[in-house]
């Protein structure tokens, strides 16, 4: 296992929903996996992957959850560029 020291930036999940407790109304695909949160935070005490722990957040909340990922970055984007987008609002004044 991996060793984490305290005060590694680090990112939990915890589990908000159950499958069980999702609304009847979603999707059964969606109805069928649990609903999960995913915080980003500095470990409170040295820990292993996988294992539960405590966070504190940049904003100063103490978190619990599974430990996931070591120094966690982001990966989303707003895709590719549109290029017919890039002018609109340019006028000629």
């Amino acid at each position: 296992m991996t060793k984490v020291q305290a005060g590694t930036w680090v990112e939990i999940e915890q589990i908000v929903l159950t499958p069980e407790e999702r609304a009847p109304s979603l999707p059964p695909e969606t109805q069928a996996v649990p609903y999960v949160m995913r915080v980003s935070g500095f470990l409170l005490e040295d820990a292993d992957l996988g294992q539960e722990v405590r966070i504190r957040t940049l904003i100063g909340r103490e978190l619990r959850g599974t430990l996931r990922v070591i120094n966690p970055s982001y990966t989303h984007s707003f895709g590719e560029t549109v290029p017919e987008l890039l002018t609109i609002g340019i006028g000629d004044e």
